[in-house]
């Protein structure tokens, strides 16, 4: 089997992966996208009840604002070949009180082992949310969101840049902290332009 072939039967094993399904309120829809040549990786949270119904990652309000932040267009964010989107859970995790739930907790450690180091060409990876920025900086996050993001300069020059989740939900953080968009986001933007360089 070719490099190229097996990557893709990683990705329909993952896309068939069945796990937790018992856990799942709305059922297993593995959400993902990945090439072996995908320049930046998208690490998020799991996709919500929108993106479960259309099987589309970031296909929703979180999306666009992503995309503004990233200051790319639909096509360019939808092309595995430039763009990996690999969540900590694939599948929606269902509904709670506040929101949606967190990523099932088996998700990650059955896939990315395997996924992540395939994903040879990537150059920038982002963290998006408390889940994935976990799941990436381990040890050298900070004690709360706030306390990451004002970090992001030395994760960073370690190649993983921490972004809060674009999620509506997020107004009030993104109201408090202005130097997010003043600070970061054309500094963001740069880096994902130069990242998707051929």
């Amino acid at each position: 089997m070719t490099k190229r072939n097996a990557f893709q039967a990683l990705l329909a094993d993952i896309r068939a992966c069945r796990l937790c399904e018992a856990q799942l309120q709305d059922g297993a829809r593995p959400v993902l996208q990945a090439s072996a040549s995908s320049r930046l990786l998208i690490v998020s949270q799991a996709p919500g009840r929108k993106v479960h119904a259309t099987g589309i990652p970031f296909n929703d309000v979180s999306g666009d604002r992503l995309r503004d932040w990233l200051g790319v267009d639909r096509d360019t964010f939808y092309d595995a070949k430039r763009i990996a989107i690999v969540p900590m859970g694939f599948c929606f995790p269902g509904s709670g009180r506040g929101g949606d739930l967190p990523p099932r907790p088996e998700c990650a450690p059955t896939w990315h082992p395997r996924l992540l180091p395939l994903l040879k060409q990537v150059r920038l990876t982002l963290a998006i949310g408390q889940y994935a920025q976990a799941g990436l900086l381990g040890e050298t996050r900070g004690a709360s969101l706030t306390e990451t993001m004002l970090s992001w300069r030395e994760h960073l020059a370690r190649g993983v840049l921490p972004l809060p989740h674009p999620s509506p939900r997020n107004r009030l953080w993104l109201k408090r902290n202005p130097w997010f968009e003043a600070e970061l986001i054309p500094v963001l933007r740069n880096e994902v332009s130069r990242a998707l360089l051929p």
